[in-house]
């Protein structure tokens, strides 16, 4: 399982690839579609159930547009089969998503739910290629033009309460095993899509079977039902070894000094890379899409995605966005260094899947 293992450089040679160029008309066209967004009046997506998100990006876009942002929080997973179930019934209530990859790949692509971004992203601003890592738009489908990437963060392993755990007791993937841990670990649900299975698929791919099952089975971890449960069973010490927790929340708290560490790598465990909730797609039959297209736009250019980034807390992909004036260094990667891509489309498609239904197996079986 570990040649299943995807290796990805932070940093692509900028000159790698073309850069795209604007369409001769952009202007014109962007000035019809703004027209026409401004009588649909609003502009519906699908995003995470941030409060900061929520506070940043609704009223930025409704500043500088004077269209209003109709925001449906929640979990990808529960948000697409609510969305599924709407278009099955002739219902066309969304315009565009900012998802996790499991729900992008394996429902909104498979199911052929989206719109190619090729032809909706024309601001030059946007489609510049010196704007972006590897000197082009990152999109994450074989395709390459339905999937937008607009993260690239070191990703946390996991977290400890330093109040409980020191550093040292927990070096390698072995240290994880001990039984004076058994009970005291807290994680998502390794089987459903979303953070919880990402994780043991990491771990699963890299480290084998018999890991996994010694970690999620023999180790009795509890199974948090979101990420600011999680986070606050970290924050208060009752599980102080915690898969998925808010980032950016567990970066507040340890600003207002509660002892929390993140761990990025093992001795054994290489680091990862994430781009968390940070794709991009456009709906297809999108009941509002001129608008859709302004906010398309909007999202991948410097200004909204760093108000995006911001509020999430993550590493941009764009390189005209200096993450290290709001995040710490360890967030960031760094240049050369090969990471484990845990956003990579094979691992997410393939390993990942038959990884989750193992897992199933193992916990249920």
């Amino acid at each position: 399982m570990k040649n299943a293992i995807v290796l990805a450089l932070v940093l692509y040679a900028s000159c790698a690839a073309a850069q795209t160029a604007a369409p001769a008309d952009w202007q014109k066209q962007w000035d019809q579609w703004l027209a026409a967004a401004k009588q649909e009046g609003k502009v519906t997506i699908m995003a995470p159930p941030d409060t900061e998100v929520r506070n940043a990006l609704p009223p930025a876009f409704e500043k500088k547009y004077g269209i209003t942002v109709e925001y449906i929080g929640g979990r990808s997973s529960e948000t697409a089969a609510r969305l599924r179930s709407e278009r099955q019934a002739g219902l066309y209530t969304v315009d565009a998503t900012l998802s996790g990859i499991q729900t992008m790949a394996t429902i909104f692509y498979r199911e052929k739910m989206i719109d190619p971004l090729d032809k909706i992203l024309i601001r030059p601003d946007v489609v510049d290629g010196s704007h972006w890592m590897g000197g082009k738009l990152w999109y994450m489908d074989p395709d390459q033009k339905y999937i937008l990437r607009l993260f690239n963060t070191r990703g946390v392993l996991f977290y400890i309460q330093t109040d409980q755990i020191k550093p040292s007791e927990i070096q390698s993937s072995t240290d994880l095993l001990n039984p004076k841990w058994k009970g005291k670990i807290a994680t998502h649900d390794p089987t459903v899509p979303g953070t919880g299975s990402n994780d043991a698929a990491r771990l699963y791919a890299a480290l084998g079977e018999e890991f996994a099952k010694g970690l999620y089975v023999g180790q009795k971890p509890v199974i948090g039902r979101n990420r600011r449960e999680l986070t606050d069973w970290l924050a208060h010490g009752t599980y102080p070894i915690v898969f998925g927790a808010e980032d950016n929340a567990v970066e507040r708290l340890r600003k207002d000094g509660f002892h929390i560490l993140p761990v990025y790598e093992l001795k054994d465990l290489a680091g990862s890379l994430s781009a968390g909730i940070g794709e991009l797609a456009v709906f297809n039959h999108a009941p509002h899409p001129n608008a859709a297209k302004i906010f398309a736009n909007w999202i991948a250019s410097k200004e909204g995605l760093e108000i995006f980034a911001r509020a999430r807390g993550e590493v941009p992909t764009r390189t005209d966005i200096d993450a290290s004036q709001y995040l710490p260094a360890e967030y960031i990667p760094k240049p050369g260094v090969k990471y484990f891509d845990t956003y990579d489309w094979t691992f997410t498609v393939t390993t990942k899947e038959k990884i989750r239904a193992r897992m199933k197996e193992l916990l249920h079986g």
